[in-house]
Formats: C-alpha cells, sequence, structure tokens
C-alpha cells in the first residue's frame, strides 16, 4: 500500500510537531509512509533514517517567487507529480480545497481531510486528532520520533572524543526570527552557573544569518571557548548523532530543540515569542518562559527576560 501524508506548514518544527499522526498511520496500514513538505522543513536531511517514512517529496510552492507549484499551472504539474507514486491513500493535514483536487487529479482514491474552509484561528494539533480519530479510530498519542543508527552515534561518540562522566550539552542559540534569539549573556550566565557543578562539553548549534553567528562568535571566543564546539558549518544529517550523545538541550525556539525533543532528548525551550505550545508539546520538553508573563505567544517580546536561573535549576532537576 502507498500512502501520501500533505503538511504543508514551514520549517523544522511544524513538520517534527506532525510526526505521531505519521506514525500512527504507518502502524494502522502496516506501512510506511511518504511525505509531500516545503523544501525548507529539511525532512529529508532528518527522516531519512526513520523506518515509518518513505519516501520525501518537495512542495515546490512559495508566494513570494513563481515556484514549480505556484499558480493553475503549479496546480496540474503537483497532480502530475503525485501521479506517478500511485498513491492509494492521501491524509491532508489542512482545509485546502487545492490539494483536495489536486488529489483527485492525481488519481488518489482515498482521501482523508481536515474540514474544508475552516483554516482561520485552526488549532495546530487537534484537527490532526480529530482526523485520525474519525476516519481510523485512533487516538494519537506520544511524542515525535525520530530515528537513527546506532552505529553512527556510536562513531559519533568517539569521532568527538566524548566521555560518559561529561555532561555533553547541546545549546540550540539560533533561530529563525530575532525576537526568539536569546541574548549570549544570558547563555554565558547559564554556561557559568553548570561549568561550576560539573565538567562539560558544550555544542552551539545555529544557522550562518549574521545575527545568529554573532551570538555564535560571543559565546565562542568566551573563557568557555575550549569547551565549545560549534556545529554551523555541518549539515542537519550530520547533527543529528551529536545531538543524539548529548544528555540535555537548552534551546530557543529553533528546529534544533524539535530536533533533540525527537531524538529523545530532554530539552529546555526558552520561548521568548512564540505560541507555547512549539515549546511544550512532548514530554521531553522543558519550557522557560519570560519572568513576568504567565504563558507567552507572538510578540511576547521576552528574550531579555529569560532567567538563567530558572534554566539552570530546571537542567538540575532534569539531571537528577
Amino acid at each position: 500500500m502507498k500512502i501520501l501524508a500533505i503538511q504543508n506548514r514551514m520549517g523544522i518544527g511544524d513538520t517534527v510537531i506532525f510526526l505521531p499522526f505519521i506514525k500512527a498511520i504507518s502502524k494502522k496500514f502496516n506501512s510506511p509512509v511518504s511525505l509531500l513538505v516545503k523544501e525548507n522543513s529539511k525532512a529529508d536531511q532528518f527522516l531519512n533514517q526513520t523506518t515509518y517514512i518513505d519516501k520525501i517529496i518537495h512542495l515546490k510552492r512559495d508566494n513570494k517567487k513563481s515556484e514549480r507549484h505556484d499558480g493553475i499551472n503549479g496546480f496540474f504539474k503537483l497532480a502530475k507529480d503525485l501521479n506517478q507514486y500511485n498513491f492509494d491513500k492521501v491524509f491532508i493535514f489542512n482545509s485546502s480545497l487545492r490539494f483536495n483536487l489536486i488529489s483527485r487529479l492525481a488519481g488518489i482514491n482515498k482521501i482523508y481531510q481536515y474540514p474544508l474552509f475552516e483554516k482561520k484561528n485552526q488549532h495546530i494539533t487537534e484537527p490532526a486528532k480529530n482526523l485520525l480519530k474519525k476516519y481510523l479510530s485512533i487516538e494519537v498519542s506520544g511524542n515525535p520520533e525520530i530515528q537513527i543508527e546506532n552505529n553512527l552515534v556510536k562513531q559519533t561518540f568517539l569521532k568527538f572524543d566524548l566521555n560518559n562522566d561529561d555532561l555533553n550539552i547541546l545549546l540550540g542559540i539560533g533561530g529563525s526570527g530575532s525576537t526568539k534569539r536569546i541574548p549570549s549573556k544570558t547563555y554565558l550566565n547559564i554556561m557559568e552557573k553548570i561549568d561550576n557543578k560539573k565538567k562539560c562539553k558544550f555544542f552551539l548549534a545555529t544557522g550562518k544569518d549574521e545575527d545568529e553567528q554573532k551570538i555564535l562568535n560571543e559565546i565562542y571566543n568566551s573563557k568557555f571557548k575550549d569547551k565549545c564546539i560549534p556545529l554551523d558549518n555541518l549539515t542537519i544529517a550530520e547533527t543529528l548523532p551529536i545531538i543524539k550523545n548529548c544528555n540535555v538541550s537548552i534551546c530557543n525556539d529553533t528546529g534544533f530543540a524539535h530536533l533533540s525533543s525527537a531524538l529523545g532528548i530532554k530539552t529546555i525551550t526558552l520561548m521568548a515569542d512564540t505560541p507555547l505550545i512549539y515549546g511544550s508539546y512532548s514530554s521531553n520538553m522543558y519550557p522557560i518562559i519570560p519572568d513576568g508573563e504567565i504563558t507567552v505567544t507572538h510578540n511576547t517580546l521576552g528574550k531579555d527576560k529569560i532567567d538563567p536561573d530558572k534554566v539552570f535549576n530546571k537542567l538540575i532537576s532534569i539531571m537528577n
């Protein structure tokens, strides 16, 4: 049986959040599931070893520029692209009529989808839960899961000369927006507290954005330089076995937080300016919100109000 799931939200986080639903579908039909996702989801880099995933198909659509699947011509091109796979079923994780019609034109007989035209103010995961409950009688629970080969994890342990007696920590210091990026001084304060407690090694995960690089350099060029390993020159696929070897992660709302928790690593999420669900949907996530706030969402603008003591205390409670 060939099954397709369409998840057209942007970024790593949204792709990871939907993995429990993809896994449940795979288990129900005893078949891996192919994904239609946007290229910036990076799914091909972190799901290529996950057994309940089959093919990763890129949705080449961007409202800001002309892509293969944009517009009327793109409608027919996507239908043609999907038709070649001969999918038997499709699960559409949105309320778009466009994807419904494309699926029909692609010759997919069984179409399961959110109610049409209900996108406004739609909860990120509740419609997915309702979809699988309605059509498959499945109650979906559990954390997202990314799989990785054990041998690759062991090889990485040796490559980076890691020690089981040390504390290996991923610091996800990047982020897709400036309001999500916690200042370097906050991280340095946290690192100081950790270093006074236990011998440790810090892996600095970020992208190549100029502002992200500034934070990276401020941390790397500190007194902790000999304990830091930057990961910005590695692909996501190359970082996965490194993350898997970490004891804990401390991350902004960044793709690395989602990857870390899905790899089963206890992940402290520093939530400054994003809906809290993005840092709390997994039991592997431990959100820290800005001082003075009772929750966090867009425009909370709390990146300067993350208390290093709260982060350190949370880490100690996790490690104990």
